[in-house]
């Protein structure tokens, strides 16, 4: 789940990082009201879930209360990427002598989060690092063992940050380690870090993704910052298609068929094993493919289960064939997932052979659940063939079909 900025800045600063003054406010009076509290010129932002504020005009700089308020107005009532703003956040507008950039995210490959760190702060890391990748300093660590002085310096020093600078940045980098591992994040970012005239940091925006399964292990922070349990906190609402995905992983406790996310492909997927479905997905789109949408499937789900998620896929708009596909899995009975698919398919009046692109699944019960795809003459591949060959088959079919 997302944090909108100005929840994440509060984050921020109970994790002890220096901020600037800032509110929150959802009406312009209260615009004004913290606008005067402040005592100078401040920032008005927009608090959406997305991007693009500033291109969009949910950016505002005011010099006085009053401009705050006739600013906040109009940004409470501008819709930005088909989101409207939660609220405004009042920021002072701070003296910066020059911008850094400090985060964690997670590495997937590694399975361990990286600190990032760079000297040119205000834009996109992800452009910094292709254009200028020498100011951008990284460092991998333990999610177990505290992130340390040291290697706090080791990523400030390596891009050329020395001195009184280097020492005041250190406790910032800790702290926002400690931040994303306490609080089971999967993106902590501090983008602008300011270096103010007097030679404080301070952060002016800060970016917070925190794993959904974390809730309930957060409930004490997410109560804190007034965070319901019902709101999902994506991007973008979620689509007819996947609110009934969420329906379908309710329907019992056996497994999962969950995360699906819907794309505008002619390829449905039925695709699962943890980091697998990601490179089954990506495989899809690398052989040219277009995938419907994305899922997973695991952790043994019931017939029942595997029946309506495939059904799901299979009534999508656009969809000409399924492919399911998952690695090697040890507690997800090939069968069952095999019965679900095939009963899925015959209830919609669907030939499994033409419908099922290909089944990939090898692991429990693979033997009894190949049986019953050969009886209805559904093409399946045993672990011999590679996940990327087995994606390769199924964009295949469909460009055959």
């Amino acid at each position: 789940m997302r944090f909108f900025e100005y929840e994440s800045r509060q984050i921020v600063k109970r994790a002890g990082i220096p901020t600037t003054k800032f509110g929150f406010a959802t009406t312009p009076e209260q615009a004004r009201a913290i606008a005067s509290d402040i005592g100078g010129p401040v920032v008005i932002k927009s608090q959406v879930l997305s991007g693009g504020r500033m291109k969009a005009g949910g950016v505002q700089f005011a010099d006085s209360p009053e401009e705050a308020e006739e600013h906040a107005r109009n940004v409470l009532a501008l819709e930005i990427k088909g989101h409207m703003p939660r609220g405004v956040l009042v920021d002072t507008r701070a003296s910066v002598a020059k911008e850094y950039y400090a985060g964690v995210v997670w590495d997937g490959l590694r399975k361990q989060p990286v600190m990032l760190f760079s000297d040119m702060g205000g834009i996109d890391i992800e452009q910094v690092a292709e254009e200028h990748p020498d100011h951008v300093g990284r460092r991998h660590f333990s999610n177990l063992l505290p992130f340390s002085d040291f290697q706090a310096k080791e990523v400030v020093a390596s891009v050329g940050v020395t001195g009184s600078q280097l020492n005041r940045l250190v406790p910032i980098l800790t702290r926002l380690a400690s931040v994303f591992v306490d609080h089971d994040m999967t993106l902590a970012e501090i983008n602008p870090l300011g270096e103010l005239e007097d030679g404080t940091f301070v952060a002016l925006d800060a970016h917070m993704d925190m794993e959904n399964e974390a809730r309930p292990r957060q409930k004490a922070l997410l109560d804190e910052l007034g965070v319901g349990d019902e709101e999902t906190r994506q991007a973008r609402e979620a689509t007819p298609f996947e609110l009934a995905g969420e329906e379908v992983d309710a329907m019992d406790h056996r497994g999962v068929a969950g995360n699906v996310t819907e794309f505008d492909g002619n390829l449905g997927l039925v695709i699962g094993a943890g980091g697998g479905s990601l490179t089954l997905f990506d495989a899809v789109r690398a052989h040219g493919g277009r995938p419907a949408n994305y899922c997973e499937i695991g952790g043994n789900p019931s017939v029942k289960k595997a029946a309506g998620l495939a059904k799901l896929v299979l009534q999508k708009p656009g969809v000409d064939k399924i492919a399911v596909m998952m690695s090697i899995v040890s507690n997800t009975r090939v069968d069952i997932v095999a019965r679900g698919v095939i009963k899925a398919c015959l209830d919609l009046g669907f030939d499994p052979a033409e419908k099922i692109a290909i089944f990939r699944i090898p692991g429990a019960w693979e033997e009894e659940g190949f049986k019953i795809l050969e009886r209805y003459g559904v093409e399946y591949a045993d672990r011999s063939v590679s996940m990327h060959e087995a994606a390769r088959r199924a964009v295949e079919k469909i460009g055959r079909g």
